[in-house]
């Protein structure tokens, strides 16, 4: 009887190793932090639009990441020539953001999992001349117009790797206070069909 009990509870703390909690265990970080590259799929004053952009921040007990955000437009966005600063010149409109950003990951550990993205920060539009890339010419720009942004969305997240995460999504950027030539908030405001990798510690 007496090696029974033994037997049982040598099977049981073996078991129950791999559980077990100490205060110098590496494994059992609970944050870490990451950084994403993303580009977003959009329209202003319904052209399409191209956005690049980067993010990253400090992840919270596997569940919030904290941190800052970036992206600009890359096609060229023609202004039209009745809100042109200049007539003589093939105008194109610049679109930008940058400020804080927050995701609510749901269930990271699992292969395939949701999480919820918002961005809060400033915007800005100007125009410049797209042509002339060799005379430095975004240096001849007008018309700089600032504004205030918010974006909350939402991602399918893959857990591609450890390290490595897919997360196509879908948003809404909304502005206030766009006073741009042609470029009020209306114009402005639009769903983005996201494509993001995120590379880091989850």
């Amino acid at each position: 009887m007496a090696m029974g009990f033994v037997l049982l509870f040598t099977v049981q703390g073996k078991a129950q190793e791999g559980h077990v909690k100490t205060v110098f265990n590496s494994n059992l970080r609970s944050s870490g932090g990451y950084a994403a590259l993303t580009n977003k799929f959009t329209t202003i004053r319904g052209d399409y639009t191209n956005l690049a952009g980067l993010y990253g921040g400090w992840f919270i007990n596997h569940r919030m990441m904290i941190g800052i955000a970036a992206a600009a437009s890359t096609n060229d966005l023609r202004v039209p020539d009745e809100f042109s600063t200049d007539r003589n010149e093939r105008r194109t409109w610049q679109y930008g953001q940058f400020g804080l950003v927050s995701e609510y990951v749901m269930n990271s550990d699992k292969a395939v999992h949701l999480a919820f993205h918002l961005f809060g920060g400033a915007g800005f539009t100007l125009q410049y001349q797209r042509d002339d890339w060799d005379h430095n010419s975004h240096n001849n720009t007008s018309d700089e117009n600032w504004f205030v942004v918010a974006e909350p969305g939402v991602q399918l997240e893959i857990n591609l790797f450890k390290w490595m995460r897919l997360s196509p999504g879908v948003s809404y950027r909304a502005t206030f206070g766009s006073d741009g030539k042609g470029l009020n908030d209306s114009d402005l405001r639009g769903v983005s069909y996201n494509a993001t990798i995120k590379f880091g510690r989850f």
